[in-house]
């Protein structure tokens, strides 16, 4: 795994622009940046393929063993939404997609930072993007990139020959990667509809969520946390329907960062894991994060006892996870970290964000990479 910088193409604006990443440069600095790029070798993606097959592998373990123990008072989840939860996962309800993030520097075991099952973004970018690039700068180089079409052969899955999309109004990226979802939807055979998560309504004579046109949704997909939608009123219709939205309402047990305390106490020791706790006892170097926190905000980031680094945000008073704190990776003062995607269940690429910082937040730049 190396590192090299590069000059970027001299219409990469445009070129990135017509396929959808129209946030490109946030508030003057770059969030797509080809300036830069990661190389693997064939071996070093075998390793991060090989790595998240296991990680979906023990996730799927330590779901079953959340809800035979009830560790629902452990995950802070509301009895309303366990009870979902479990129906959900008896059910088998199907997920798409969800994110790793890992951290790794091409030597030793790839370590698991936390999963984003739920909600994950970045996905534009890391699949047709990047393979817009790699096609431009490397056409006989190769990528680990087969989101796309992993998406175009899962669709097909869900019986529903219509289905709606929805993400928050305001939210650029959001919609970029719900409108990127839904062009693979398309392309499957199926028919779409979008909106605003702040146009769901509920028709009490059809007992159904609606759209803004109230049409009924018998299956909505969601650019939404699950756990803001339980805080919401509307939340009082969710019980006996939640099989109605993707992601199932099971993700909610891996995107909680208190699902990697489960995950070390199952598998302690296990090569792609990093000690996980709910106090911070004999972890003198660790990060402090909150079960539900977005984005890298509120971390906190302890070596040898002392502060080393901390966001702010909205999530202060939630409960924490105590991680142990990697040993920094860094190429030229860059911290990388590697989201390996799954999609219907399989491995399927990976998209690279890094930063200066060593927390990888909202805007941390997005890079190519190749093999």
């Amino acid at each position: 795994m190396k590192r090299i910088t590069q000059s970027p193409r001299a219409d990469w604006q445009a070129q990135v622009e017509s396929l959808g990443l129209t946030y490109h440069t946030i508030d003057g600095q770059l969030y797509w940046d080809e300036s830069a790029h990661y190389r693997f070798s064939t071996r070093d993606i075998e390793t991060l393929e090989k790595s998240t097959a296991e990680l979906q592998r023990i996730s799927i373990e330590a779901a079953e063993r959340a809800i035979r123990d009830n560790w629902r008072a452990r995950l802070a989840i509301s009895p309303s939404a366990w009870q979902e939860i479990i129906q959900s996962w008896e059910r088998d309800d199907l997920s798409l997609y969800g994110r790793f993030d890992l951290m790794w520097d091409g030597a030793g075991h790839p370590k698991l930072l936390e999963y984003n099952a739920d909600t994950p973004t970045g996905l534009l970018e890391a699949s047709v993007v990047q393979w817009q690039w790699l096609q431009q700068t490397r056409p006989n180089a190769d990528q680990f990139n087969s989101i796309h079409e992993k998406l175009l052969a899962s669709w097909p899955a869900w019986p529903q020959k219509q289905i709606h999309f929805c993400a928050q109004r305001d939210a650029e990226e959001d919609w970029r990667t719900l409108l990127y979802l839904i062009d693979t939807c398309q392309q499957s055979g199926k028919t779409t509809i979008d909106l605003a998560v702040e146009d769901i309504g509920w028709n009490q004579g059809m007992q159904n969520f609606v759209d803004h046109q109230d049409r009924p949704m018998d299956l909505l997909f969601k650019l939404y946390p699950w756990e803001w939608m339980w805080q919401e009123d509307f939340s009082r219709h969710l019980s006996g329907r939640c099989q109605r939205f993707l992601e199932p309402v099971w993700k909610m047990l891996w995107s909680n960062k208190a699902f990697l305390v489960l995950l070390w106490e199952m598998f302690e020791g296990h090569p792609n894991l990093l000690r996980a706790s709910f106090t911070s006892d004999g972890m003198p170097s660790h990060v402090e994060k909150p079960f539900f926190g977005r984005e890298g905000t509120n971390v906190r980031l302890i070596r040898n006892n002392d502060l080393l680094e901390s966001s702010d945000g909205p999530w202060q008073s939630q409960p924490k996870v105590y991680q142990e704190l990697h040993p920094e990776v860094s190429f030229d003062g860059n911290h990388p970290i590697i989201g390996s995607w799954i999609i219907g269940g399989q491995p399927a690429g990976i998209g690279i964000r890094e930063d200066t910082s060593l927390i990888t937040a909202n805007t941390s730049r997005f890079i190519p990479h190749w093999f």
